[in-house]
């Protein structure tokens, strides 16, 4: 009875790799992440500069807020936006959500 036990003691586990068994979850998961997680992010974030960069006078833009306007004037960090005929409001550029087509575009 006690030889069975000692037998039981010498085997390894079916899984144990010792080191790699420890190690192999802990990759996967870390690549799990990467492809559900921060890949798709850093996709969003590129198109998002990449959108805020084009940004031109005359653009019709949403802001974060949801406040709707055409692009007056803008520089490096400030937007000035037209919101009717006699209001205009002034905003960091990285407010701006996204950006509709310009009346330029879309008479062509």
């Amino acid at each position: 009875m006690f030889e069975s036990f000692e037998l039981a003691a010498d085997a390894t586990p079916a899984g144990g790799g010792g080191l790699v068994g420890l190690i192999l979850p802990l990759v996967l998961m870390f690549a799990i992440f990467y492809f559900l997680l921060i890949r798709p992010q850093q996709k969003k974030q590129k198109s998002r500069n990449l959108m805020l960069g084009a940004l031109k006078k005359g653009d019709k833009v949403v802001t974060i807020g949801g406040l709707h306007g055409t692009i007056m004037e803008i520089t490096d960090d400030v937007v000035v936006l037209r919101v009717n005929d006699v209001t205009k409001l002034t905003f960091d550029r990285s407010s701006i959500s996204h950006a509709k087509s310009s009346p330029a575009e879309s008479e062509s």
